[in-house]
């Protein structure tokens, strides 16, 4: 988590010096809807794909010691993603106008120079596709090894490369020095992580292991989760879509989406990621209520923290796009949809550790459903509160906003109540308990942050900010130490024995 953190926070200076030299430009827009492309074709292929159906089968070849099918899997996998994802960013490449003219974003058809740039812009970083898939699959072997320290550090490295292409490139090439540090990123995320890799003395096999068991168990897991994948992609570039007219909106939407993300980073995914071999391991050895125990231990560790998070966002959105360094319009833009992204952080934060109890599972039909249906909503949704919010005089891209939260909530529910029913319970009373009690001192955290923001308002904004996150976080801890949460005084003993350990 500590890794997570330090990464979010090299993320956001990143976004800093983007949206100080690019802010919502029409480059910017420009850059956004190039490099979902790219994103795509990685989520799809090799992104969470890959993750549900690889780690649970690599990991349960690692606890029975069959080491030799274990790498002789995950050579295949490799070998097949390297094929899949040149030919499809080769693809994509070459037929990039019609793509992008068609598909991703109709409204940028009025300005020819803001369609060929995008389009200039998509062909340029196709390749980190390729490079992030690879990359991946990396993360995947070094997970199941229990290695998270690495592998949690690599999002800084594509942040590195990013404020390498803004800082060092950008000034003489313009967006697309930013480009070219999304390139040099990808490969950094990837250059990390083989010295861990070579560390496990593993063996690489160049097989596409079409008659390996464990392949075919990777392919028909990955099968629906896939379609799940094609479905979250969709509503981006719906999103994509129905943003376009609206100048800004495309930008605004996107760095919106990676802020509320970069808090559901630190407490969701890195709990996910650490407790998912652990979830495949139990689940491999039949150990399902020790598996029901550890899910609602992370799942009332993620409430207790994405809850307060959640609130501490949405009040603190202004000074935080404020010290993003946008232009007062870009500003006010990106802080109306982070108001209604924020609100969603809490069910974003407890699908991602539910997912993966499932994938544990060897169930990636489950949430894939639920979740396809999620999306499903949420597009209908989207157009429903896009025109609301353009009738009653709203900036209609917070519409966009609201729709991923509302319907992420309704997929949080029903992951719930169908995981309850897999593991015949999830110590509802204990996690709902927590629940309450995260809540409660949320409410007294959020009040206070209101008179502080009312006081402060004629301060610097970055004084504003730190104060705000200083006095929310101090207020919280206080609260559910007061409370007698355990998890907040398990977490201090052990800092405190952790400490002695040092000194002495």
């Amino acid at each position: 988590m500590l890794a997570f953190v330090a990464s979010q926070l090299i993320g956001l200076v990143r976004y800093v010096l983007i949206a100080g030299a690019f802010s919502t430009s029409t480059e910017m827009e420009a850059f956004t809807a190039a490099n979902r492309v790219g994103e795509s074709i990685f989520y799809l292929v090799a992104g969470g794909a890959l993750a549900s159906a690889f780690i649970p089968t690599f990991t349960g070849l690692l606890a029975k010691d069959e080491r030799k099918a274990a790498w002789q899997l995950a050579s295949a996998v490799g070998n097949l993603i390297l094929l899949v994802l040149i030919a499809l960013s080769g693809l994509a490449a070459l037929f990039a106008p019609q793509i992008v003219r068609y598909l991703l974003a109709p409204g940028f058809a009025t300005d020819p120079v803001k369609l060929d740039l995008t389009v200039s812009l998509m062909r340029l970083m196709l390749p980190s596709a390729v490079i992030f898939g690879l990359s991946g699959l990396l993360m995947g072997i070094l997970n199941s090894h229990q290695v998270f320290l690495i592998p949690a550090l690599t999002p800084s490295m594509y942040s590195a490369g990013m404020i390498f292409g803004v800082v060092v490139l950008s000034p003489r090439l313009g967006i697309y020095g930013l480009a070219w540090g999304v390139l040099t990123g990808a490969a950094l995320h990837l250059g990390l992580q083989i010295p861990a890799l070579l560390r496990l003395r593993g063996s690489y096999y160049p097989t596409f292991g079409l008659k390996l068991p464990a392949a075919r168990e990777v392919a028909r897991l990955m099968g629906p989760r896939l379609f799940g994948v094609a479905v979250v992609q969709l509503n981006f570039w719906v999103n994509t879509w129905l943003a376009s007219p609206y100048p800004g909106s495309v930008s605004a939407i996107s760095y919106a989406f990676t802020l509320m993300l970069m808090p559901q980073a630190a407490i969701a995914q890195s709990i996910a990621i650490a407790a998912m071999p652990t979830f495949s391991r139990q689940a491999a050895l039949g150990k399902l209520e020790e598996m029901r125990s550890s899910l609602a231990a992370s799942l009332r560790g993620v409430l207790f923290l994405s809850i307060p998070a959640s609130a501490g966002l949405m009040l603190l959105r202004e000074p935080l796009t404020l010290l993003l360094q946008f232009d007062e319009t870009g500003s006010e833009l990106v802080a109306w949809a982070l108001l209604w992204y924020a609100a969603g952080l809490v069910g974003h934060s407890v699908v991602e550790i539910l997912a993966r109890a499932f994938y544990s599972l060897h169930d990636t039909k489950t949430p894939v459903l639920v979740g396809a249906s999620a999306m499903g909503i949420n597009i209908l949704l989207s157009v429903i509160f896009l025109a609301f919010f353009a009738r009653i005089g709203w900036a209609p891209h917070g519409g966009l906003a609201l729709a991923n939260s509302i319907a992420t909530a309704i997929e949080m529910f029903v992951l719930l109540y169908l995981m309850s029913r897999r593991l015949r319970g999830l110590e509802g009373k204990r996690v709902l308990k927590g629940s309450l009690q995260s809540a409660t001192a949320t409410l007294l955290m959020a009040l206070a942050l209101y008179a502080w923001l009312t006081w402060a308002g004629g301060m610097p904004v970055w004084i504003v900010l730190i104060g705000g996150i200083g006095l929310g976080g101090g207020i919280y801890g206080l609260l559910i130490l007061a409370i007698g949460v355990p998890e907040a005084r398990s977490l201090i003993n052990k800092l405190l024995r952790k400490g002695k350990a040092i000194l002495s």
